[in-house]
Protein backbone atom coordinates (compact mmCIF):
# COMPACT_ATOMS: atom_id res chain seq x y z
CA UNK A 1 0.00 0.00 0.00
CA UNK A 2 1.08 3.49 -0.92
CA UNK A 3 1.69 6.28 1.64
CA UNK A 4 2.32 6.58 5.13
CA UNK A 5 0.20 4.10 7.43
CA UNK A 6 -0.71 5.42 11.28
CA UNK A 7 -1.57 2.99 13.78
CA UNK A 8 -4.59 4.16 16.12
CA UNK A 9 -6.41 2.91 18.91
CA UNK A 10 -10.38 3.41 19.75
CA UNK A 11 -9.19 5.94 22.19
CA UNK A 12 -6.93 7.91 19.63
CA UNK A 13 -9.09 7.55 17.13
CA UNK A 14 -11.28 10.93 16.09
CA UNK A 15 -8.73 13.15 17.64
CA UNK A 16 -6.32 11.70 14.67
CA UNK A 17 -9.06 11.96 11.93
CA UNK A 18 -9.50 15.62 13.17
CA UNK A 19 -6.11 16.04 13.01
CA UNK A 20 -6.01 14.64 9.38
CA UNK A 21 -8.40 17.27 8.54
CA UNK A 22 -7.45 20.24 9.77
CA UNK A 23 -4.40 18.92 8.31
CA UNK A 24 -6.14 19.69 4.99
CA UNK A 25 -6.57 15.63 4.25
CA UNK A 26 -9.82 15.02 2.37
CA UNK A 27 -11.68 11.64 3.51
CA UNK A 28 -11.21 9.11 0.41
CA UNK A 29 -12.83 5.74 1.88
CA UNK A 30 -12.75 3.18 4.38
CA UNK A 31 -11.26 -0.58 3.69
CA UNK A 32 -12.26 -3.27 6.00
CA UNK A 33 -11.00 -6.55 6.50
CA UNK A 34 -11.09 -9.77 9.41
CA UNK A 35 -8.11 -9.73 11.27
CA UNK A 36 -8.41 -13.15 13.70
CA UNK A 37 -11.08 -14.64 14.73
CA UNK A 38 -13.58 -11.67 16.45
CA UNK A 39 -11.36 -8.48 15.04
CA UNK A 40 -11.89 -6.39 12.18
CA UNK A 41 -9.12 -4.22 10.84
CA UNK A 42 -10.35 -1.00 9.44
CA UNK A 43 -8.24 1.18 7.70
CA UNK A 44 -9.13 5.04 6.82
CA UNK A 45 -7.64 6.32 3.29
CA UNK A 46 -7.18 9.95 3.31
CA UNK A 47 -5.49 12.07 0.23
CA UNK A 48 -3.45 15.60 0.34
CA UNK A 49 -2.05 16.81 -2.99
CA UNK A 50 -2.23 13.08 -4.23
CA UNK A 51 -0.26 11.62 -1.16
CA UNK A 52 -2.47 9.56 0.60
CA UNK A 53 -2.25 8.63 4.21
CA UNK A 54 -3.73 5.58 5.71
CA UNK A 55 -4.92 5.32 9.69
CA UNK A 56 -5.24 1.79 10.66
CA UNK A 57 -7.48 0.46 13.55
CA UNK A 58 -8.25 -3.26 14.84
CA UNK A 59 -11.00 -3.64 17.19
CA UNK A 60 -13.15 -5.98 18.78
CA UNK A 61 -16.10 -7.01 16.67
CA UNK A 62 -18.24 -6.81 19.41
CA UNK A 63 -17.00 -3.29 21.00
CA UNK A 64 -18.31 0.31 19.70
CA UNK A 65 -15.95 1.79 17.54
CA UNK A 66 -15.96 5.52 17.42
CA UNK A 67 -17.75 7.29 14.80
CA UNK A 68 -15.75 9.45 12.74
CA UNK A 69 -18.82 11.31 10.97
CA UNK A 70 -19.07 14.42 13.29
CA UNK A 71 -15.59 15.09 11.70
CA UNK A 72 -16.65 14.14 8.01
CA UNK A 73 -20.29 13.57 7.70
CA UNK A 74 -19.60 11.40 4.71
CA UNK A 75 -18.37 9.00 7.05
CA UNK A 76 -21.55 8.06 7.71
CA UNK A 77 -22.24 6.43 4.78
CA UNK A 78 -19.31 3.97 5.33
CA UNK A 79 -19.98 3.50 8.68
CA UNK A 80 -23.58 2.42 7.71
CA UNK A 81 -22.14 0.24 4.97
CA UNK A 82 -19.81 -1.57 7.27
CA UNK A 83 -22.28 -1.64 10.07
CA UNK A 84 -24.74 -3.32 7.45
CA UNK A 85 -21.78 -5.84 6.01
CA UNK A 86 -19.82 -6.60 9.34
CA UNK A 87 -22.40 -6.57 12.52
CA UNK A 88 -19.92 -4.21 14.11
CA UNK A 89 -21.58 -1.02 15.85
CA UNK A 90 -20.25 2.59 15.48
CA UNK A 91 -20.58 4.78 18.51
CA UNK A 92 -22.15 8.47 18.07
CA UNK A 93 -22.76 7.81 14.28
CA UNK A 94 -24.84 11.00 13.49
CA UNK A 95 -27.06 9.30 11.10
CA UNK A 96 -27.72 5.81 11.46
CA UNK A 97 -29.76 3.34 9.30
CA UNK A 98 -29.87 0.45 11.83
CA UNK A 99 -28.69 -1.94 9.45
CA UNK A 100 -30.96 -1.52 6.59
CA UNK A 101 -28.77 0.99 4.39
CA UNK A 102 -28.23 -1.63 2.04
CA UNK A 103 -29.87 -4.98 3.62
CA UNK A 104 -33.47 -5.68 3.11
CA UNK A 105 -35.76 -6.94 5.39
CA UNK A 106 -35.31 -10.41 4.00
CA UNK A 107 -31.71 -11.05 4.59
CA UNK A 108 -31.40 -13.11 7.57
CA UNK A 109 -27.55 -13.26 7.71
CA UNK A 110 -24.90 -10.90 8.11
CA UNK A 111 -23.28 -10.73 4.72
CA UNK A 112 -19.56 -10.62 5.60
CA UNK A 113 -19.78 -12.42 8.95
CA UNK A 114 -21.08 -16.35 8.03
CA UNK A 115 -21.98 -17.10 11.81
CA UNK A 116 -24.20 -13.92 12.70
CA UNK A 117 -27.58 -14.43 12.38
CA UNK A 118 -29.63 -11.34 11.77
CA UNK A 119 -32.82 -9.89 14.22
CA UNK A 120 -36.26 -9.76 11.98
CA UNK A 121 -36.85 -6.57 10.96
CA UNK A 122 -39.94 -4.41 12.18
Amino acid sequence: MKGKVIDVTLDTLVGEVTNMKNDGQRLVTFSTYQEGENKIGILYHFDKDLEPTHLRLVADMDKPIPSVSGVFFSAMLVENEIRDQWDVKFDGLVLDFNRSLFLDPEVIQVPLVSNVKIDPKK
